[in-house]
């Protein structure tokens, strides 16, 4: 990369199959699909993970942009990073997995509700934990593909619990740590400032196979509206988390 390039940045070329020091493939709009069965993933758990920070502010960053055209040398002072303040909005990102089992059993992983899932038995899909502070571990979900053959399909989705919607305001990911192969990754980077929840990506079982295809479709709603965007016909109420 140019000196320059640093100065524009997005002007450098962009690749989605990730690099050999990265060992990640990058599911985007123009390629957006995997096969586990390719990458040699079908045993074992598939983790998968979200994580995320807050973004800086638009306004600072093309300040500092403009700033660096007038000074360049302004280029190579370090960036001040501020703390949160209670000017940074209050985000709580959870990470939950719908999912069909080839018996025709339906259900929800997730946070809200306690509803942790089981590895070992129906649904075959398990939550860690809740993490409401965007620690560096994230929120992680299981998927036992021991017993990939009853998975009929999984729709791994992003909500915003009980806070201001704030999509655009974080630097959120999901990565995936198949048991073999290399790590997938699917940025949330469409700004979507109202949106509440989103479709992060698939799993279907086709013919034995299983797909993983991106989605990152942003809603207004929650789970609800999820649900009849992807047909799964399932009844919803209001949940509640516990108090920390």
């Amino acid at each position: 990369m140019g000196f320059f390039d640093g100065l524009w940045p997005g002007r450098a070329a962009q690749f989605d199959s990730g690099n050999a020091t990265s060992s990640a493939v990058v599911l985007s709009k123009r390629n957006a699909t995997i096969s586990l069965n390719k990458q040699g993933a079908l045993s074992g758990n598939l983790r998968v993970n979200l994580s995320w920070r807050m973004r800086t502010s638009d306004i600072e960053g093309r300040s500092r942009q403009s700033g660096m055209l007038r000074r360049p040398l302004q280029l190579f002072k370090p960036e001040v990073v501020q703390a949160h303040t209670q000017g940074v909005v209050n985000v709580d990102l959870d990470l939950g997995c719908m999912y069909e089992l080839m018996d025709g059993t339906k259900g929800v992983v997730q946070p809200l509700g306690s509803l942790i899932g089981d590895l070992n038995g129906p649904p075959y899909v398990r939550l860690s934990g809740d993490d409401r502070f965007g620690a560096p571990s994230g929120e992680t979900v299981y998927v036992n593909l021991d017993q990939r053959d009853k998975i009929k399909r999984l729709l791994f989705f992003v909500y915003i619990y009980d806070r201001t919607p704030a999509f655009d305001r974080t630097h959120a990911k999901i990565t995936l740590y198949p048991g073999n192969g290399p790590r997938v990754e699917i940025e949330l980077d469409e700004r979507a400032a109202e949106a509440r929840s989103c479709a992060v990506f698939t799993v279907e079982n086709i013919k034995d196979e299983l797909i993983v295809r991106r989605e990152v479709k942003f809603v207004y709603g929650f789970q609800s509206e999820l649900d009849r965007l992807y047909g799964y016909g399932m009844q919803w109420g209001r949940g509640y988390k516990t108090r920390t």
